[in-house]
């Protein structure tokens, strides 16, 4: 149970680097699977972990990430391989393909009937800007450059 304010972190490009796996979106045709099967050895972005820890002092941490559900298993390994807390994880469902700031926007809404939002972490420039628009405590993560790749695959396929 969720007792203090909500720190919400995304986990590609904010906690995990995805740098090495964004070749399986650039073929052609896309390698979704291989895409997402590929996040079980992404290298841990540092300055996102030391974020979450700095944050779990005064909030609860939850995630909010664009991958589908079927990838929750591996993400939670992949959270607990790196000593971070495994959930609470909201994830896009299998079959869900809107924009990454549409689905991140519902379930922020949802999320805010219940708890306090004291921040918001992510690193999609158009969830920044709904968010930052709808008056969320919300800042961009930019200690990984983000990639056009990602952004097509968050914005215009609506997967991660």
């Amino acid at each position: 149970m969720l007792s203090r304010s909500l720190a919400v972190f995304d986990i590609d490009g904010v906690l995990a680097d995805v740098t090495h796996r964004l070749h399986h979106l650039r073929a052609r045709p896309q390698r979704w699977e291989r895409f997402f099967a590929a996040a079980d050895v992404d290298p841990l972005l540092e300055e996102g972990a030391n974020r979450l820890r700095k944050a779990q002092v005064d909030h609860d941490v939850v995630y909010l990430t664009g991958r589908p559900e079927r990838n929750r298993r591996l993400t939670e390994r992949w959270l607990a391989r790196h000593d971070l807390p495994t959930g609470p994880l909201h994830m896009r469902d299998d079959y869900d393909y809107r924009p990454a700031r549409e689905m991140k926007r519902e379930v922020l809404r949802w999320l805010a009937e219940e708890h306090e939002i004291a921040s918001v972490l992510d690193d999609d420039p158009a969830v920044f800007r709904v968010l930052e628009a709808d008056g969320w405590p919300i800042e961009l993560a930019t200690w990984l450059p983000h990639s056009s790749t990602l952004q097509d695959a968050q914005e215009n396929k609506g997967r991660t």
